[in-house]
């Protein structure tokens, strides 16, 4: 099992540790839903060292990314611009969903998911062959994200001096170098915030510098139910290597012009639009009492479907769930709990941003 550099302080702070990934991480520090409600009205954080960060250079960086990615990384024009894009197999289906920044056309950073790391890297290191750059892992830097409505003036206030200038005047998914510290203004939370990915002998001090200005370390736990509330897809749950990006909710991602541009998948994705995209990627908010999970089994007029991620919404009270159900289905359906099928609204995948529901 593995731990990152900010594993004792988890433990400090009354952490319950899990198996994730092949990483032992806190899924709460006392209560979930009181972190969950943390992040939505203030402040918290969270350690993601266990992503996997990778720096990209070389004369055909750009062209491997333009091959290798179902988004098209010529929308980044600006230094530090993130995009998120799908990476595809052959067959059009979800190899994983990542972010990458961009600092000119020879020098990117990337950073995928834990769970995904070795068949990711094994993956882009066989694509990278044919091009003249090189992709090498950062195995030496820890991530921790800070979220909220108070993050951002809480994250500048540790700051030091020299770095908050560039740190204030960071733009929604922009990220910079601070020295030896990278600050992007990402997350996976539906809330603004900071990302920091800084060397582990240092993420100690900065945690405990995050602790003094007022942000509470939030678990995994609370992370997954505040992901759900933004509509934001977790890998492995809402796609995978059986799902294209057109049945994931994620048909936002593909860069299809120019036509020139045959990225991995794309022929594969271009036969299932012609063909027709069987199923929609949805949200679906329960009528009555009772609590939504994945794989359960979705009843409409036009066919079945099945839950993909559920819970109990914190934000809104109610039960949610994000499922691929049949093109053809209206705005309402049955979910089968324990064998009883409960009414729920069919809606648009995104629940909660910024504190606040944005259900009609």
């Amino acid at each position: 099992m593995q731990r990152t550099a900010l594993y004792t302080k988890h433990l400090e702070s009354g952490a319950k540790m899990v198996d994730f990934a092949g990483w032992e991480m806190p899924i709460h520090y006392g209560s979930q839903l009181q972190e969950h409600h943390i992040v939505r009205t203030d402040a918290g954080m969270f350690d993601v060292s266990h992503m996997t960060v990778l720096d990209l250079e070389g004369p055909s960086a750009k062209v491997y990314l333009l091959h290798l990615l179902a988004n098209n990384v010529e929308k980044l024009k600006e230094h530090g611009k993130a995009l998120y894009s799908c990476m595809l197999n052959d067959a059009g289906n979800v190899i994983d969903d990542l972010i990458v920044y961009h600092f000119s056309d020879t020098t990117y950073r990337i950073v995928v998911n834990a769970a995904t790391r070795e068949k990711d890297i094994a993956w882009m290191q066989q694509q990278i062959a044919p091009f003249d750059a090189t992709l090498t892992e950062r195995d030496d830097l820890s991530m921790i994200a800070v979220q909220g409505p108070t993050a951002r003036e809480r994250v500048l206030g540790m700051l030091p001096e020299s770095h908050t200038e560039v740190a204030s005047k960071l733009g929604v998914f922009y990220g910079d170098y601070l020295g030896d510290w990278f600050i992007a203004r990402t997350g996976y939370t539906g809330e603004d915030g900071f990302e920091i990915i800084i060397p582990h002998a240092q993420a100690p001090e900065a945690w405990d510098a995050l602790l003094a200005a007022g942000v509470k370390p939030i678990g995994l736990g609370a992370r997954d139910t505040l992901r759900l509330e933004a509509g934001m897809n977790l890998y492995g749950t809402d796609m995978d290597e059986t799902t294209s990006p057109l049945v994931s909710g994620l048909g936002w991602t593909i860069g299809w012009k120019p036509e020139s541009r045959n990225f991995i998948g794309r022929a594969a994705l271009e036969a299932q639009k012609a063909a027709g995209v069987p199923q929609k990627f949805v949200g679906l908010v329960l009528e009555g009492k009772g609590v939504l999970r994945s794989h359960m089994k979705v009843v409409c007029a036009a066919g079945e479907g099945e839950t993909t991620s559920g819970t109990f919404s914190p934000t809104l009270g109610v039960a949610i769930a994000l499922a691929r159900i049949p093109a053809a289905c209206g705005d309402t359906c049955e979910v089968d709990i324990r064998g009883k099928l409960h009414p729920a609204k069919v809606v648009k995948p995104v629940f909660a941003r910024n504190g606040k529901s944005v259900l009609n």
